[in-house]
């Protein structure tokens, strides 16, 4: 008997694991991608195509390599921990290789309409039309898993900035920029301090005559190397620091971070110094901005407060004569083929966990990586998609309607509590939390008990260690038998591509002392027999 057929849209990272945890599940997926390859985000072209997500030339990851894979598909262990946009591109292709997931893939195919079939709350049916080579044709599916991103559609407050419209010079959004040869000796100005402001306004410093990088509210800046040279997120985001950050008030866990970014830089003398608190607000990571600050490359300068036809004022009344404007102002985001979008997604684009619009008569309609994970989106998204996935196939149950918008609800008024009122903010979420209450809707929650009874040593490492994708294939649908060796062996993984030049054999370094690491798990243990008991 055919499975279910489902319309995949979009080939970049979400859509790739979309069409796997399709065939999983044995349903029928269709892929349809308006470009002309995989990638999506991640794929560099010289010229930026309307429509699509677009990168600059030099663009590296944010996360880590093993907090990055896809569940069941290590990177290569010799390829860096942090990944050079072609890298990850060269995975992404391993990836569809091994899976075998291309012929499932309509390129050059828009999708410009989704909607309801009329027979909708009896079959759950939707009409797709897609354009293709000039021609649309018109398709039915059971379900539709939406991988569009949020990096297409970008953000430009003009009314924010009187007088840019008799500013003389240029002026970009940053999904423009592809690389700094063409701004020699230029005087720039770039707007934002959000990742790719700051990697543009560091990258264009070695060209240009000078930079200036305006901001706000300021930032706290991250770097990617941790304590003792380790990919920061596979020391941060542990179960174990997880468990930690339930117990601590927020503002000691507040003060702790603020402290230790302070300790690398001041961000007050630096002129970063933010309005907010560090946990209110998305951080911003960059290796090299204090650098270029401190030689005078990058001067920091407080918001705009308006432009003349060569110059821009800011609103300490200071003025610079400018060149170019580099909108680093981020993106909105819309699913314009969504016909009668009302009718799915209200004004907030309110969905359960993120994935399913709540009030929908069933069930057959999902967005995939949609949010804003403190960590990779690689993981998330993959997980969104095997949760989908049995929902449609009705493995899984969605609650009701009233119980899903209460946790909505729920989870915005807490948003509003913590963070600025910021759309970066309003789709945030922690990346242990968030990735254990996906894979308990599904069952593949590592069962931290039993692995303390019967594999200690492998709970060992999924407790104190990098809280890595792999994780989520240990039990449960999808399991992978590979999954333990993955974990176990994630430190080589991690030093592998360090070790170039080996002087020693040394210990590698660990997130925590043995004797704590003991204690700590003694202490789980029966915390864990404990509520075992009393349930």
């Amino acid at each position: 008997m055919p499975g279910k057929r489902i319309a995949v849209i979009g080939a970049g990272v979400s859509g790739l694991s979309a069409i796997k945890s399709c065939l999983e599940e044995g349903l029928e997926p269709t892929c349809f991608e308006g470009s002309s390859d995989i990638g999506g985000l991640w794929r560099y072209e010289e010229k930026p195509e309307g429509g699509r997500p677009s990168i600059y030339k030099s663009a590296t990851s944010n996360t880590s390599k093993e907090m990055t894979a896809y569940s069941d598909y290590p990177f290569p262990d010799h390829h860096p921990n942090y990944l050079h946009n072609s890298k990850i591109m060269e995975y992404l292709r391993m990836y569809t290789k091994h899976f075998h997931l291309m012929k499932y893939i309509q390129f050059l195919s828009k999708v410009c309409s989704v909607r309801k079939r009329s027979d909708f709350s009896s079959t759950g049916q939707w009409d797709v039309v897609v354009e293709a080579e000039g021609k649309q044709e018109s398709y039915v599916f059971d379900g539709i898993l939406v991988c569009t991103g949020l990096y297409t559609d970008p953000f430009l407050p003009f009314e924010n900035f009187p007088g840019i419209k008799r500013f003389k010079g240029q002026y970009i959004h940053s999904l423009e920029y592809k690389r700094p040869d063409k701004f020699q000796e230029k005087r720039i100005i770039v707007i934002g301090i959000g990742n790719s402001g700051v990697d543009l306004a560091v990258e264009l410093s070695h060209v240009a005559e000078q930079v200036f990088l305006s901001t706000r509210r300021g930032a706290w800046i991250w770097n990617r190397v941790w304590d003792y040279g380790m990919p920061t997120d596979t020391i941060l985001f542990t179960r174990f620091n997880s468990i930690l950050k339930k117990f601590y008030p927020t503002s000691l866990m507040n003060r702790w971070a603020e402290n230790k970014l302070n300790a690398r830089f001041n961000h007050d003398i630096y002129g970063l110094q933010p309005q907010h608190r560090f946990l209110s607000h998305q951080a911003t990571f960059s290796d090299d901005l204090p650098n270029h600050i401190i030689s005078g490359r990058v001067l920091m300068k407080p918001n705009v407060r308006e432009f003349t036809e060569t110059s821009v004022i800011f609103e300490d009344g200071t003025k610079e004569n400018i060149d170019v404007i580099i909108f680093a102002t981020g993106y909105t985001f819309s699913f314009p083929f969504l016909e009668n979008n009302s009718t799915i997604l209200d004004s907030h684009h309110s969905m359960f966990k993120f994935v399913f619009p709540p009030q929908l008569e069933k069930a057959t309609l999902a967005f995939i990586g949609i949010l804003q994970p403190v960590g990779a989106t690689i993981p998330t998204s993959e997980l969104q998609s095997r949760w989908a996935v049995r929902v449609f196939k009705g493995l899984n149950q969605l609650p009701s309607v009233s119980d899903m918008v209460a946790d909505i609800t729920k989870k915005r008024k807490k948003n509003e509590k913590e963070f600025l009122n910021n759309p970066r903010d309003t789709r945030r979420v922690q990346y242990v939390d968030y990735m254990d209450e996906i894979a308990s809707e599904i069952g593949v929650k590592p069962n931290l008990f039993s692995l303390f009874l019967w594999d200690p040593k492998l709970a060992m490492e999924v407790f104190f260690g990098p809280c890595t994708p792999y994780q989520y294939r240990l039990q449960g649908p999808g399991k992978w038998a590979q999954a333990r060796e993955a974990i176990l062996t994630q430190r080589e993984r991690i030093i592998k591509p360090l070790r170039t030049r080996i002087l020693s054999s040394g210990q590698h370094p660990s997130s925590a002392p043995l004797w704590l690491k003991s204690i700590c798990a003694a202490l789980l243990l029966f915390i864990l027999t404990i509520i075992i008991i009393k349930g």
